[in-house]
């Protein structure tokens, strides 16, 4: 079984990436993805530990970009870690996430509902990928919401009043940004952003791939991206989305995955890509 989109501690996951190693091998993966928002560091856990790992680790990512305003996410599969290019990028990504924290602690202050943002800004520092999830935490400890839900049904969804809007790159930006580290782009569960409209142009920019398979994409969802996958030649990825909780994604690796000839064809172009630094 193969699923390529997971998370960590390292950014909004709720398991480490020791653990997800451990659930991923109860769950009898072949091959698994860790694809933290933003960030490499649960991928890079994860690799150095020792005797955990029964099946394949690919190094991935998903990265935030922003098209009108909103946020737009784009997986990158078989990335270099050590690519001074996606480093230095990824910092200024995680630097506009704690520009971020700081927005919405001021607009929650201002509209009666204090937060201490600290150990989100401490999270931060030690390289954690923080954003929307963290700060409805600290509504929730602080007494103001009962769950992640209500926080952002309340405060924190796009129009809310303590919505900050990212800053950062375009779609077709980011894509770039995965190729120079020898990746291959997929646009993640185009399904939940209903971006249809923008494949095309993606396509155009250099996607090589849709995110087909996923929890919240139905049969009739995953006919229609992969038809459109095939009409404009790109590839097929797939996962659970697994955050270790059931209000994310699926509620354990490997319920979503992806077919083995799909795998095969990413790979293929991994390499090709590779070739071409």
């Amino acid at each position: 079984m193969i699923d390529l989109h997971s998370h960590t501690t390292a950014s909004d996951g709720l398991l480490s990436p020791a653990a997800l190693l451990d659930a991923a091998a109860a769950a009898g993966l072949t091959v698994l993805a860790i694809t933290d928002h933003d960030t490499i560091a649960g991928y890079l856990e994860a690799q150095c530990l020792p005797g955990r790992r029964t099946f394949e680790l690919v190094s991935g990512i998903e990265i935030s970009a922003v098209h009108d305003g909103r946020d737009l996410h784009v997986l990158g599969y078989f990335v270099d870690p050590s690519s001074s290019t996606l480093t230095s990028f990824l910092e200024r990504q995680r630097s506009d996430r704690r520009r971020r924290i700081c927005e919405m602690t001021d607009r929650l202050q201002s509209l009666g509902y204090p937060i201490d943002p600290q150990s989100i800004l401490d999270a931060a520092e030690r390289g954690r990928s923080v954003g929307r999830p963290q700060m409805a935490d600290a509504l929730i400890a602080s007494g103001h919401v009962r769950t992640r839900d209500e926080a952002f049904e309340r405060f924190l969804e796009h129009g809310k009043a303590a919505f900050v809007p990212r800053r950062g790159a375009t779609p077709g930006e980011v894509v770039r940004i995965i190729h120079g580290a020898g990746g291959v782009a997929s646009l993640a569960h185009p399904g939940v952003y209903g971006c249809d409209h923008l494949i095309d142009s993606l396509a155009a920019d250099g996607l090589d791939a849709i995110e087909v398979h996923h929890p919240d994409h139905d049969e009739i969802a995953e006919s229609r991206y992969r038809q459109t996958a095939a009409r404009l030649a790109l590839l097929v990825t797939g996962g659970s989305d697994f955050h270790g909780t059931t209000a994310h994604g699926a509620s354990s690796p490997g319920l979503v995955t992806l077919p083995e000839p799909d795998y095969a064809r990413l790979r293929e172009r991994a390499m090709q890509h590779r070739t071409r630094l």
